[in-house]
């Protein structure tokens, strides 16, 4: 039993930089910077990979935090 199906390559959203934007790769190929989840699912439709489901995380590998994680866009600003 694979953790990726062979029909998929493998996406990985690496963790928040200091503005709260994530790189995405597939294959680590990069495909561009997401600064909110439409952006990751606009990024994966640009590389023909729309038929992915972006919050199944047998597909998606998300480090530094899951789907719903964009700290540095948050609108509590701490000081």
């Amino acid at each position: 039993m694979a953790a990726h199906p062979a029909q998929h390559p493998h996406v990985v959203v690496h963790s928040p930089a200091l503005d709260g934007s994530r790189r995405v790769t597939a294959n680590d190929e990069n495909l561009g910077v997401a600064s909110h989840l439409d952006d990751v699912v606009e990024l994966l439709r640009l590389a023909d990979l729309d038929r992915i489901e972006v919050e199944d995380e047998d597909i998606v590998e998300w480090q530094g935090g899951g789907p719903d994680d964009w700290p540095g866009l948050s609108e509590h600003i701490e000081r």
